[in-house]
């Protein structure tokens, strides 16, 4: 499985940005997904988190009620919405792919697939 993630760049704190990532191969389907992300100086963490089905959603306390997980399987695409961003979102964030017939993981030792990052910078 290869991950492409896009969609960061430069938002003005409150602002939005949606990421997304494209899958290649056929097992997207049944894969949970993460979201995770690393900002200078810290350990990489796990944002937000979604079931294969797309019936379950995990989110980090820091980002519930402004970001949102979604996926489109027809597409091999998982998307992170993030709304009223905050200049502590600032960081390099990862899409990752879990094991086939896996529930959603919350700890990063359950993807076995990365995609390359994308940059989110907020500003004040």
């Amino acid at each position: 499985v290869q991950l492409q993630a896009s969609g960061g760049g430069l938002v003005q704190a409150g602002g939005s940005l949606r990421l997304s990532c494209v899958a290649s191969g056929r097992t997207f389907g049944s894969r949970a997904m993460g979201w995770f992300r690393q900002a200078p100086g810290k350990e990489r963490e796990l944002v937000a988190a979604i079931s294969w089905s797309g019936g379950y959603a995990y989110y980090q306390d820091s980002v519930k009620g402004r970001f949102t997980i979604s996926r489109d399987n027809a597409e091999n695409t998982v998307y992170l919405q993030m709304n009223s961003l905050k200049l502590e979102d600032t960081a390099v964030y990862y899409c990752a792919a879990g094991l086939p017939g896996i529930g959603v993981v919350h700890t990063a030792t359950g993807y076995n697939f990365w995609g390359q990052g994308t940059l989110v910078t907020v500003s004040s």
